[in-house]
Formats: structure tokens, C-alpha cells, sequence
């Protein structure tokens, strides 16, 4: 202990902080995107926005001179998208941006499902407090838009619920799923404006789920999630409510 410091105790390195094996991570490290991943996610946004609208088509010329990158990074982030299925290549025609008709909308909203189910059940098994006060935090948001129950800003926050919903699962596959079908679901707001007559019951919707997260009630808010997803996919086929079927309690 000739250097004044306990024996087997953490050493602080010369920028004095304390490191070894005891010490806790506080930050996360930094992650480089690349340039594609960076041009898809740009892509993905315009996309759900409606800047590129269903059947659209994407131009390499056009959207390298956009973006003020080469056609290198631009192919393969394309190349990503429709890997994804957010573009579709015709032959001799080019890329454009999928259109979705009520079959694709169904599927699209059974495989919701079943992500958003399998992701909740990590949530309500882990119930985290900080998890919980992130969604609650969402609801909030929610309800600061209330006066306006079919307005763009509602259903952003509507969506940002069900995105930080998955990202609480910490599972990277589901929510690298859940990235594309949320894109698709935001094709489809447009043709859900209107059906809200009031803000409230939307809003109770989300509130009951995490009120069933924090009751550690798993079963409980899978029956929450499925009729929320139910009410979603008759809003957008109000004549072919036989569609919700596919959607079933495993």
C-alpha cells in the first residue's frame, strides 16, 4: 500500500476514473452507421411520410443528386428497402414504392401482431420502472394532442408508443422487424383520419396495456394488444371486418 491506495481496490487510470472489473457502464457505445444504412433510414422517413407515395417511382439519378451521395451506397440502401419489401423492382421499369392493397394490409397487420405480442410479453415479464414511465411518458404525449383525435400528431405519438413498446423487449431482431412494418402501418394512416370521434378511447387503449404491464398480467395484456390491433385493421377495412380473423390468442 506504498502508493496509498488499498490493495485490491479499483485503480483510477490516468485520466482518473476508476476502472477495473468492478466498475458499471454508464454510457453506450457509439455505433457508426454507414452511408446506406444512413440513406435507407433517410428513405424509410420519406417514405412513411407519404414523400413518396405508394406505386412512386425511385430514381437513382433523382435521389443521388438529393442526398449529394454516389450511386454506389444509394443501390445498396435500395437494395435494403426492397429486401424489406418498402420497394418493389419491375422489370425494365425500375423501383417503386410499394402500393397495399387489403390483403397486404391484413398480412401486414397480423405480422404486427405478432411482434408487438411477443415483444410485450418480454415487458410484462421484465417490468421494468423505466420502461413503464417510458410508455407512460408516450401516453402523455398522446394526450397533450387529444383535441385533435384524427390529426397527424396524435398518430405520430400514437406510433411512437408502439415503437418504444418494442424497443422495451431489448430484443434487436424484433425490432429490426417491427422498423419496416411501421413504415407500412404509417402508409396507412391517411385512410384512418376520420374514424376517431374522440380521442379518449384511443388513448385508454394504450393506458390499459401498461396498466396490465404493471400488474405483471400477461395474459391480460395480450387480450388488450389483440383488440387493439383488431380495432387498427377494421378502421382501414371498416367493409371486410372478416379480415381481423387471422388474429388469434397462441
Amino acid at each position: 500500500m506504498s502508493d496509498g491506495v488499498m490493495s485490491g481496490a479499483p485503480r483510477p487510470d490516468t485520466d482518473g476514473v476508476i476502472s477495473g472489473a468492478t466498475r458499471k457502464r454508464v454510457l453506450e457505445p457509439l455505433v457508426q452507421e454507414s452511408t446506406p444504412a444512413i440513406i435507407a433510414r433517410k428513405l424509410r422517413t420519406a417514405i412513411a411520410a407519404g414523400d413518396f407515395p405508394p406505386g412512386s417511382q425511385l430514381t437513382e439519378a433523382g435521389l443521388a443528386a438529393d442526398l449529394g451521395v454516389s450511386r454506389g451506397p444509394l443501390r445498396e440502401a435500395m437494395q435494403r428497402l426492397t429486401q424489406e419489401g418498402l420497394l418493389v423492382s419491375h422489370r425494365n421499369r425500375g423501383l417503386f414504392v410499394i402500393s397495399m392493397d387489403d390483403a397486404d394490409i391484413n398480412d401486414m397487420y397480423v405480422a404486427r401482431s405478432a411482434v408487438e405480442r411477443a415483444a410485450l410479453a418480454q415487458v410484462v415479464a421484465r417490468r421494468d420502472p423505466d420502461d413503464i414511465a417510458v410508455l407512460n411518458e408516450a401516453i402523455d404525449r398522446m394526450q397533450s394532442f387529444a383535441d385533435a383525435p384524427n390529426g397527424p400528431e396524435i398518430a405520430d405519438s400514437d406510433m411512437n408508443f408502439h415503437a418504444l413498446l418494442v424497443e422495451c423487449a431489448r430484443s434487436p431482431r424484433l425490432s429490426r422487424i417491427h422498423e419496416t412494418i411501421l413504415v407500412e402501418t404509417r402508409m396507412c394512416l391517411g385512410a384512418m383520419r376520420g374514424t376517431y370521434a374522440s380521442a379518449q378511447a384511443r388513448i385508454d387503449e394504450h393506458t390499459d396495456i401498461v396498466a396490465a404491464i404493471v400488474d405483471g398480467d400477461a395474459s391480460r395484456a395480450d387480450e388488450l394488444m389483440i383488440a387493439h390491433m383488431r380495432d387498427g385493421l377494421a378502421r382501414l377495412q371498416p367493409d371486410q371486418t372478416s379480415l381481423t380473423a387471422p388474429i388469434h390468442r397462441t
